[in-house]
């Protein structure tokens, strides 16, 4: 069945909890002062069975001006409006502000009820009537039905109800795929439960013993039961009143307007970019930098409102703004706000988040203004493509693409296959993305730095893989840096070997001068083959640069022309067999060998035979027993 919720709305004392108390059979005003006063000062909540069986639920919501703030906590989330006027007093000032809140969150479905019939005439009746058609034929609530009550005698409540059933139908499901998300309104203590939260679930489900963050703070929390309608249940769904029973937090730790939501999923903010809409019947001129009351969900904030593309905001325009909160927020892509003026405090303007996690914006910046169009007003293949493309140096998750764009991940799957088809997206892990034209500017970026520093060091097989990041990639994350690398490789335009990137195809060169300088080295090793010159003394003989000759050695090396035996001691690779040979024939007849021995055995001294020793131990040729070597 359709998960609803209904939410009241309408002047103080015009009998919205009476009403509700008449439509359930449940007072929902809790608080002592509450009963005392005869008004709502909290919001109430009661279960709401329709005639089809449907099981809904009603947010009963405060009419004083006071509690304004109150009254937008319950109003945030709920499906259908019954907007109530009380037929003895008509259209007052909180009719009024109640309506525009109901304008400015979007909620399009709700019925008049006209209530204290039994208190008037009939021809009374008729004119309030008329009074009541005429106002809301402005208001978003146009064509609604009217359906005059009485909560005392019953009139006209099978009419209401009726009404209510067939709006109903009307009232698109929300959907219950997605992270879970859903604003605490009420948290109390109960005992042999410990710390409970209730509110309306906006997006996606959650199970019973499912970990949830709770934010902005950011911890962990673990369901121990749910509850719908009294009901205890195993899963809630979108679009449903949920009490969530929560283990690891005390109910001091939690506040009305945090949110309970997958974790990773909401990030905490300091800035939101909006298109904001000043009420035509606000009396506020709107200017750069203003201090405002910030409501989203069941939160209030105070906040400052940058005007990115105007110098002041008049009733009934709009325009893109930045909000800059004074506490950490969370919101989603799409989600409605209500804003109020600071002091004294009214209701002027609302909007829809375009970027829930913005960063510091510049006024009158055409390149903004362009990326928030983009954003508020382009397809989802558009959005896809402007976070990927804006975002070169990212390879991006479709869970932080969901966050980005405000969808589901089922619909940004089914986009990505279509951009990945168009070849405009690339995937470079399983559920990451980064734009071709992203991939491309890398590979370009890479290709040509190696190229030139093939160019440079035409000796050496390619560079470090670190090195070559920290270098001309410094600002790409690891992560990133290594599936970039992977795909490159895989296309062909790359080889990774030995830790190092190359060209493919890149063989080392020595050049006419460095095969010059080379056939000088290996001579005046083979002329010492067992007490080579010190690097000094070869660089002189090669007539080379310390850099050059640095490179030289190195590609010798690594060729194997050269074995490094110790930190400046190097030996020709024909010497080190060499070496090998004599010592085979030597353990054919002495089971042990002294360094003195091993000295003689060379025709060298201590200095060349102790470093070339230890190379044979180190690469498990000989191994050391006490003083002596003996064959591995």
């Amino acid at each position: 069945m359709k998960r609803l919720v209904l939410g009241t709305a309408g002047h103080i004392d015009h009998g919205k909890t009476t009403l509700v108390r008449a439509l359930t059979g449940i007072e929902t005003d809790r608080l002592k002062e509450e009963k005392q006063r005869g008004i709502s000062i909290e919001l109430g909540f009661a279960p709401f069975i329709l005639p089809d069986g449907q099981k809904a639920a009603i947010v009963d919501v405060p009419g004083h001006e006071r509690f304004i703030k109150h009254m937008l906590a319950g109003a945030f989330g709920i499906d259908m409006v019954i907007f109530v006027i009380a037929a003895d007093e008509g259209v007052m000032p909180q009719t009024r502000e109640h309506m525009d809140i109901i304008e400015l969150l979007g909620i399009q479905t709700g019925i008049i009820a006209l209530t204290k019939k039994d208190m008037v005439d009939e021809d009374w009746l008729m004119l309030v009537e008329e009074e009541v058609r005429e106002y809301i034929a402005g208001t978003i609530l146009k064509g609604a039905p009217v359906i005059a009550v009485s909560a005392v005698t019953g009139e006209g409540l099978p009419e209401l109800i009726h009404e209510i059933q067939r709006l109903s139908e009307q009232v698109a499901e929300k959907s219950a795929f997605g992270k879970a998300r859903l604003p605490v309104d009420r948290v109390f203590t109960k005992a042999g439960f410990g710390t409970v939260v209730t509110g309306t679930m906006w997006s996606g489900q959650m199970d019973t013993g499912e970990i949830l963050e709770l934010m902005p703070s950011g911890k962990k929390v673990k369901i121990r039961t749910l509850q719908v309608h009294n009901d205890k249940v195993d899963t809630a769904y979108a679009g449903q009143r949920v009490a969530v029973n929560l283990q690891g937090i005390d109910v001091a730790d939690i506040e009305r307007g945090n949110w309970l939501s997958t974790p990773g999923y909401l990030s905490p903010t300091y800035r939101m970019d909006a298109r904001l809409r000043l009420l035509e019947s606000s009396s506020r001129i709107l200017k750069n930098w203003n201090r405002i009351r910030f409501h989203l969900g069941t939160d209030e904030t105070m906040a400052r409102i940058v005007l990115l593309d105007q110098d002041e905001l008049h009733p009934g325009q709009e325009g893109y703004v930045q909000i800059v909160m004074e506490k950490p927020v969370v919101g989603h892509k799409g989600d409605p706000f209500v804003i109020r003026y600071y002091s004294p405090v009214t209701t002027i303007g609302g909007g829809t988040i375009i970027d829930p996690n913005a960063s510091k914006q510049k006024r009158f910046k055409e390149e903004t203004l362009n990326e928030l169009i983009v954003k508020e007003e382009g397809n989802l293949s558009e959005m896809l493509l402007y976070e990927l493309e804006s975002n070169p140096q990212d390879v991006i998750s479709i869970d932080e693409l969901s966050k980005r764009t405000g969808n589901v991940e089922e619909k940004i799957r089914t986009e990505l296959k279509l951009l990945l088809e168009e070849n405009k997206v690339v995937t470079l892990k399983k559920d990451e993305y980064m734009s071709t034209y992203g991939l491309y500017q890398f590979a370009d970026k890479i290709i040509t730095a190696l190229k030139e520093y093939h160019q440079k060091y035409p000796l050496r097989q390619g560079h470090s893989r670190e090195e070559f990041r920290s270098r001309f990639l410094k600002n790409v994350n690891t992560k990133t840096y290594n599936l970039i690398l992977k795909e490159l490789e895989e296309e062909g335009q790359i080889e990774t070997r030995n830790n190092q990137i190359r060209l493919p195809g890149h063989i080392p060169a020595p050049g006419e001068a460095d095969l010059k300088a080379i056939k000088i080295i290996e001579q005046e090793m083979r002329d010492s083959l067992f007490a080579p010159p010190s690097l000094d003394v070869l660089r002189q003989a090669a007539q080379v640069d310390e850099a050059r000759f640095s490179e030289i050695i190195a590609y010798l090396t690594e060729k194997q022309v050269l074995i490094k035996v110790s930190q400046d001691m190097f030996f020709l690779q024909e010497a080190i067999e060499e070496g090998k040979n004599r010592l085979n024939s030597y353990f054919a007849r002495e089971r042990e060998l002294s360094l003195a021995a091993f000295r003689d055995l060379l025709d060298t001294t201590r200095k060349y035979a102790l470093p070339m020793i230890e190379y044979y131990d180190k690469i498990r040729f000989t191994h050391r027993v006490g003083d002596a070597r003996v064959k591995t």
